[in-house]
């Protein structure tokens, strides 16, 4: 069972051409992009009972998503996302995040976990982030970790605070990503792979074993104890870059699952990858990012989608 605890929204989306709604979220998003390529895969949020919230519920359950919290009594977390003519997507929000009583309810939900992601707005804006991370310390004895921070700064404005929030999640993970456009916005004036390279080494042997920088069109950039390792990124028509992370998120989790080095027991072959072994990871994440930038929307592959086009290629 895989686990994935975070905000759930709906994504108002305003283009040129008009307005639509879509469910996002970056943690739900993950969830789904999981979920898609054949993982057994639980999502920990909230929304609300309303009409946005009933979407989101609709939307996990035509992906297989197990939902285990209930809606509650408040409204439903929205984003509004503005497309430029380049399909960039930059972001305004409405939301809520909190998750009264579940601290009691943890060990039932972890049980049998072998991989637990976060990340975003989940692990930043209180009252939420502090229930996320004793999730995370719970899960850490017997789960791979897995964060991105996916740094949304017109939500967290104090750069000082995020980066020690941030900092605090890089410690008990063993997978990070983070976009180079989020290690620039917490790093000011330093190059985001050597941002990278510091959060590998946070917490010594108990820290990270495996940092990856997205990069866009430049392809993804990954560094473990073993060594750097690159991709290119597939030439693809972008149609909006709406949940591209999320989509790779969940692609590089899926492949590490794929290749059983999930689970706390499994740390050290993680971290002792050898090279090959990452970049396959890494491009089989970017493929599953590459498809979702091809069309509208957090709208992430499936497993068959993913390897039609492998064929294709």
């Amino acid at each position: 069972m895989l686990t994935v605890i975070g905000e759930a929204l709906v994504d108002v989306v305003q283009r040129p051409s008009g307005i639509e709604a879509h469910v996002g979220g970056s943690p739900l998003n993950v969830a789904v992009g999981l979920a898609r390529l054949d993982h057994p895969v639980q999502f920990i949020g909230r929304f609300g009972k309303d009409a946005y919230g009933d979407s989101v519920a609709a939307h996990l359950r035509s992906s297989s998503v197990m939902v285990p919290l209930p809606p509650d009594g408040k409204p439903t977390s929205i984003a509004t996302a503005v497309i430029d003519d380049d399909g960039a997507a930059t972001y305004t929000f409405d939301l809520t995040w909190d998750l009264p009583g579940l601290g009691e309810r943890l060990p039932l939900m972890l049980q049998g976990a072998t991989l637990l992601h976060t990340g975003s707005i989940a692990t930043a804006l209180e009252p939420g982030a502090a229930d996320v991370l004793a999730a995370v310390e719970h899960a850490h004895p017997s789960s791979t970790i897995s964060f991105d921070p996916n740094c949304r700064p017109s939500i967290i404005t104090d750069r000082d605070y995020a980066r020690r929030q941030a900092e605090r999640f890089v410690v008990l993970s063993d997978v990070v990503k983070a976009s180079d456009e989020d290690l620039e916005w917490l790093y000011p004036g330093v190059d985001p792979l050597e941002s990278a390279r510091r959060w590998l080494s946070l917490g010594g042997t108990e820290g990270p074993a495996l940092v990856v920088v997205t990069r866009g069109a430049r392809g993804p950039w990954g560094i473990t104890a073993v060594g750097e390792t690159q991709v290119p990124a597939p030439s693809v028509t972008v149609v909006d870059t709406v949940g591209a992370g999320d989509s790779f998120m969940a692609g590089l989790l899926s492949a590490i699952v794929d290749h059983g080095l999930d689970g706390a027991q499994n740390r050290g072959a993680l971290r002792a990858m050898p090279a090959e072994t990452l970049a396959a990871i890494m491009d089989h994440a970017t493929r599953a990012a590459a498809v979702t930038v091809s069309r509208a929307g957090a709208n992430p592959p499936t497993r068959a989608e993913l390897n039609h086009r492998a064929v294709a290629s």
